[in-house]
């Protein structure tokens, strides 16, 4: 069973950080302090100088990864790296914009997998132009991700999920760009409803996830629960990775 499956099969418990805020040393220190929490599936995020689909909390921890610690691809997969070879078990994708990779986008596959990635996420390529990746992706042994938001019919999600055997879905569920909120959509199961009648692959829910109870309702009716700017505002306020630990299990409930 891959390691994403693996992730999957007993609730997916996601956590997002930017790659490299707070430098290399650091930012593994704090990606393995999450898995410590009780997260089974890490979203490496690479730093890149336009993040359209990012709110302030990331697009801050974006620049603190470029502008202080000259944070590129190949630095991110060196992050990637080294989570693997403290931890064989917990699935890791890349959570990436299509700029940063494009310009050889087999060599960066290639690279990842070679890294320790499971997965890759390109939050800002639409299916349409997305055969490239998948290609790769399939060559190299990498899921590529897919997303899925609120406004994308029936008939799309059903053709952008075609043919996909591995991998998730994720399902932001929230409109506009990343960022706490105070609360869950009335209507999410049914619009995961609607995604399972089109694909077998598992769903995780993400965007504007801020406590536990969020979590915990998620998690009654998805697959996988994304936490990201919620964990990114704990390293902006300088936590120590005992202390990232401490809260991502309260986060998931983890004892």
């Amino acid at each position: 069973m891959s390691r994403i499956n693996t992730a999957f099969a007993n609730k997916a418990k996601v956590a997002y950080l930017t790659a490299g805020d707070g430098g290399i040393a650091k930012s593994v220190e704090n990606f393995v302090a999450l898995v410590k929490g009780g997260v089974n599936l890490l979203e490496v995020g690479i730093p890149y100088s336009d993040p359209v689909a990012d709110g302030p909390v990331i697009q801050a921890a974006m620049e603190r990864a470029l502008k202080e610690h000259n944070t590129t691809v190949d630095t991110s997969l060196e992050i990637v790296s080294k989570i693997r070879s403290q931890d064989n078990q917990v699935a890791i994708i890349l959570f990436t914009y299509y700029n940063p990779i494009q310009t050889n986008l087999a060599e960066f596959i290639r690279k990842a997998k070679d890294a320790g990635a499971d997965g890759v996420l390109v939050v800002d390529l639409p299916y349409e132009e997305a055969g490239e990746l998948r290609h790769w992706c399939k060559v190299y042994g990498i899921s590529p991700i897919t997303v899925v938001a609120p406004s994308t019919t029936q008939k799309r999600i059903k053709t952008i999920l075609a043919g996909l055997d591995n991998g998730f879905v994720y399902y932001a569920c929230q409109k506009g760009t990343t960022g706490t909120r105070d609360g869950l959509p009335e209507d999410l199961a049914t619009h995961l409803n609607s995604i399972r009648e089109v694909t077998k692959l598992p769903i995780a829910v993400g965007f504007g996830v801020s406590n536990s109870q969020m979590v915990s309702d998620i998690l009654k009716v998805a697959d996988g629960c994304v936490v990201g700017s919620y964990l990114v505002k704990q390293i902006a306020n300088n936590v120590t990775p005992a202390e990232l630990t401490k809260i991502t299990q309260g986060l998931y409930n983890v004892a």
